[in-house]
């Protein structure tokens, strides 16, 4: 059998690419392209307007950094000034970690090339300042970025390039209308390019509103029999949901050497695990979450780039685009949305070529019609076995209930829980009416469910649901175990 053609090394696009950027390149340590380096960069360089799709891990950044950099070289040779390209990422931690890569590249270019990060939770005046300056390429989250916008000191009519990382994403973050403003502001005659490691209807609605006709689409997902990478190891454990504590407890002390991430489907739940580990159970824990400000969020993410052997509790907000080195193990001990959503978590292990991660996803038993879906997404997971004894966390739990803030944040984050699942799709699969509300509630340490109002989120064509959902709150209690020693 014919063994795969090799793609081009960077040095053969010498035409193409400046020689300050090909030093830059070499200087990052890399000389062959990926596969959706190799599909991209002669489509971009050329000017084309680009739609492109790959797995995590797969060079994506770079692919559309590299095209960036080269259409400011070629604006400013033409005596072009000002802002000239625009770098657009659904969160700060995404943008930040762009900034930092899109530096690296320009570097060698001795300054004639200025970069500016433009994102909320940072100082406004100074970016202000910057973008009044003119500074050739703004990486910028889309609310602070349409902020700026709308002042005077920010001129844009020079920009012929825009591009958007994780596009789906920006979406489903709420910043829509903010999209739609900023791409009505810009110019008509520009380049865009659009990158993601998945697909959605509100991807395909933005790629007619905001690319030419002409557009090029690359999906390098599509020769592939698997929607992730080769080298991630995945599997599924099914777990009582009063359980599901002890279980992420042995799961952090069996990976102690390891660095791991665990995704959890609400900011209150990332804080109760967080401060129950790490308080009274001293297990080395970070956490990071949406509401957090921006120097702690920074700060985490710092913290947790240069460790050897960390767990990192997080939410989706770290889901997207994060390159960060040597990820173990990726632990979703709340199920995702869809399967796009899993995609991207379990992208931030084994990412790059040859690299290898493990995946575990934890589901309750009313779940498991979950796995049938990922594999109509070409996800195919192995079944873990669960793990026969415990440690008896009772005298711990009732340590931390003793503080009254401890006990509030146990109640919210089983709310938390709730709302999390009340808006994910998959009714058939996270369906509340078949939910052991009491058996949710001792996974948060808590004797009794919280008085919670579920029948919040359902819509008007879910009034049967309802109703019922009401009922079910107010009575009904599941058989429960006892916990192992």
């Amino acid at each position: 059998m014919e063994g795969k053609i090799k793609n081009p090394k960077f040095k053969e696009f010498k035409d193409k690419i400046s020689k300050a950027s090909l030093i830059a390149i070499k200087n990052m340590g890399f000389k062959q392209m990926t596969d959706i380096q190799s599909e991209v960069l002669p489509k971009a360089l050329n000017g084309d307007d680009v739609v492109a799709t790959a797995k995590t891990g797969s060079g994506k950044t770079l692919a559309f950094l590299i095209p960036a950099v080269e259409s400011v070289v070629k604006a400013l040779a033409d005596s072009k000034q000002g802002t000239l390209c625009i770098i657009i990422s659904p969160t700060r931690e995404l943008a930040t970690q762009t900034y930092t890569v899109l530096q690296d590249i320009i570097y060698p270019h001795h300054e004639s090339i200025t970069a500016t990060l433009v994102i909320g939770g940072e100082n406004r005046k100074m970016q202000s300042a910057a973008l009044a300056e003119g500074v050739n390429i703004v990486v910028a989250t889309p609310g602070r970025l349409f902020d700026h916008m709308r002042t005077k000191e920010f001129d844009y009519r020079q920009v012929n390039c825009l591009i958007l990382d994780e596009a789906d994403k920006i979406f489903q973050y709420g910043f829509e209308e903010d999209l739609k403003q900023i791409i009505s502001r810009l110019p008509k005659n520009r380049q865009t390019m659009l990158f993601s490691a998945t697909q959605s209807e509100t991807t395909e609605a933005l790629i007619r509103s905001a690319m030419k006709e002409s557009v090029q689409s690359i999906n390098t997902n599509e020769d592939n029999d698997r929607a992730t990478v080769e080298g991630l190891k995945q599997g599924y454990v099914i777990c009582e949901t009063e359980f599901r504590l002890h279980w992420l407890h042995k799961l952090l002390k069996k990976t102690q050497n390891s660095k791991i991430m665990v995704f959890f489907s609400s900011c209150k739940s990332v804080e109760f695990h967080h401060e129950f580990l790490s308080n009274y159970c001293n297990m080395p824990v970070l956490c990071i979450h949406g509401k957090m400000n921006q120097a702690d969020r920074t700060s985490t993410i710092n913290s947790f780039y240069n460790a050897d052997k960390m767990a990192l509790f997080c939410t989706d907000l770290a889901a997207r685009g994060l390159d960060i080195p040597a990820v173990d193990w990726i632990v979703q001990f709340d199920p995702p949305s869809d399967a796009n959503e899993y995609i991207h978590r379990v992208g931030r292990t084994a990412r790059g070529l040859g690299a290898e991660g493990r995946a575990v996803l934890l589901l309750r038993p009313e779940e498991k019609g979950f796995l049938d879906y990922l594999q109509h997404a070409r996800i195919y997971l192995d079944k873990y076995e669960l793990w026969d004894r415990y440690t008896d966390l009772k005298l711990k739990m009732n340590k931390a209930m003793e503080d009254p803030e401890f006990n509030k944040l146990a109640i919210e984050a089983f709310e938390g829980y709730i709302r999390a699942l009340e808006v994910k799709k998959l009714k058939h699969v996270f369906n509340l009416l078949d939910m052991d509300l009491d058996g949710v509630a001792r996974s948060f340490g808590l004797d009794q469910k919280p008085d919670v109002d579920i029948r919040v989120g359902f819509s008007k064509k879910h009034r049967p649901r309802k109703r019922m959902a009401a009922l079910l709150a107010n009575k009904g209690t599941a058989p429960t175990k006892q916990c192992k020693t």
